[in-house]
């Protein structure tokens, strides 16, 4: 090995190891960025200028120096200014959607959460790794559930109704004057709730196999007023025994199951003719090849220790992951006999496919 050659192997180590430090402090910072959001000190931030330390710590009753540290971190990182001529903060207004608005479609403090769970579970999954057993969805910590939540439901509130149903053709209509919608694998019923808002007319049923989302999902059907056109039960997505919907939809959880297609088949017996079947998965290319950017690097991690040890957690195991990509989700529609399969919408986050019966 030539001098030029050993030269170029430490520069490319070198910029190696840049990379993996960046990705080391932005992993121990997300730490700070949920202590951040726990505190109200985003929220304290937003929309005031510029402040000093003891400005903060004084708004929120806090000790300065745990904030002020804090704050260097949050500099360092790009996620605040510093005004060194004055020695103050300042949250820039870009970052307040990102940070401080919990229903903000762009909130992504949740996420952390999620993150969080993979930490509480390590073990589990490097167990998972040797001997190819699946992790069940209520095996996993409860950070899991509601960071799930939290992550999903400002986008729910933005596009599900506004968006993505009035995307297929008549289904606002017929909802409006009165339909049937099932919400297949609900978790906490965040997007239940919303269509049971949006639709009062139409019965709304979410099914779950965690007994303990479940719960949940019908303290957050009381809380917002619609428990009377809303029912949530415990069901397998292969058996739930209502029949003749209008809607049925798959929230964020279809690549989750461990027959994807058994699913889809039995949500096509139980619509109505004419009825649609509205798929929201992570939004992803067809090919590793095109899937090589920050979101599906976030969505395989998620996968490897979420969604694929939940689909090998039961029963064929499929194992389908988060990063399918639109054409292999359009052809497990397809096999089971929808007539018409399309992808209606996009987001940063998400696609989104209609199959009609």
């Amino acid at each position: 090995m030539n001098d030029m050659t050993q030269i170029s192997e430490a520069a490319r180590t070198e910029a190696f190891t840049g990379q993996v430090v960046t990705d080391v402090a932005a992993a121990i910072s997300g730490v700070m960025t949920t202590i951040g959001h726990r505190l109200g000190l985003y929220r304290a931030m937003a929309g005031a200028g510029a402040l000093t330390s003891n400005d903060l710590a004084g708004k929120l009753g806090m000790h300065e120096r745990y904030v002020r540290e804090w704050l260097g971190n949050q500099v360092a990182g790009g996620y605040v200014n510093y005004l060194a001529g004055e020695d103050a903060y300042q949250l820039p207004d870009a970052h307040v959607p990102v940070l401080a608005v919990e229903d903000s479609p762009v909130f992504l403090v949740p996420a952390l959460e999620v993150c969080a769970s993979l930490w509480f579970d390590r073990e589990k999954i490097e167990s998972a790794f040797r001997s190819g057993e699946g992790i069940a969805w209520a095996d996993h910590h409860e950070t899991l559930y509601c960071g799930c939540e939290a992550l999903f439901k400002p986008g729910y509130q933005t596009s599900l109704v506004s968006e993505w149903v009035a995307a297929l053709d008549g289904m606002t209509e017929r909802l409006q004057a009165g339909g049937r919608i099932a919400d297949v694998g609900c978790g906490h019923g965040a997007s239940a709730v919303l269509l049971a808002e949006a639709f009062p007319k139409s019965r709304v049923f979410g099914f779950d196999v965690h007994d303990a989302s479940i719960e949940t999902a019908r303290c957050r059907a009381q809380e917002a007023g619609v428990a009377d056109n809303i029912t949530f039960d415990v069901a397998q997505a292969k058996s739930f025994s209502q029949k003749d919907f209008d809607l049925i939809c798959f929230m964020d959880c279809l690549h989750d199951m461990g027959d994807p297609s058994g699913a889809a088949r039995h949500a096509f017996e139980a619509l109505q003719p004419g009825g649609s079947l509205l798929v929201v998965e992570p939004a992803a290319a067809d090919t590793l090849a095109d899937n090589i950017n920050p979101v599906s690097r976030l969505y395989y991690a998620a996968s490897t220790g979420i969604c694929t040890p939940c689909s090998l957690s039961q029963d064929v195991g499929m194992g389908l992951g988060a990063q399918a990509g639109p054409a292999k989700l359009a052809a497990i529609l397809e096999d089971v006999g929808y007539d018409s399969v399309r992808v209606v919408a996009r987001t940063p986050f998400n696609i989104i496919l209609e199959a009609r019966k």
